[in-house]
């Protein structure tokens, strides 16, 4: 059993940058592929970025990919998203999803979720 705690959301202005957080509790963080999911009013969750066990492989999607920056810390049971450049499109509450996983950009592939944090993108 894993349990995920996001924190680092906020309002920002576009252009701007934030950094988000997901703590793991338990052993076995380090067995696991990492991610960030988002939903957005109106809108189905959508994959954002995930990363392998141990760091080495990372996946975006297209309309992050060169703005966001996934990246993990397994002494710390901690994975983070850097957003930078952040624009009105990438309002939503960011997921934190853990699990062993076959497909890194399909949330049925997670079996642990976070409550998620609030981003708001002001234009």
């Amino acid at each position: 059993q894993v349990q995920l705690v996001e924190s680092g959301g906020g309002l920002v202005q576009a252009g701007g940058s934030l950094r988000l957080s997901c703590a793991a509790s338990g052993r076995t963080f380090g067995t696991y592929a990492m991610s960030w999911f988002r939903r957005a009013p109106g809108k189905e969750r959508e994959f954002v970025a995930a990363i392998s066990r141990g760091g080495g492989n990372t996946y975006y999607a297209d309309s992050v990919k060169g703005r966001f920056t996934i990246s993990r810390d397994n002494a710390k049971n901690t994975v983070y998203l850097q957003m930078n450049s952040l624009e009105p499109e990438d309002t939503a509450v960011y997921y934190c999803a853990a699990g062993v996983v076959w497909n890194y950009y399909s949330d049925s592939a997670y079996a642990y979720w976070g409550q998620g944090t609030q981003v708001t993108v002001s234009s």
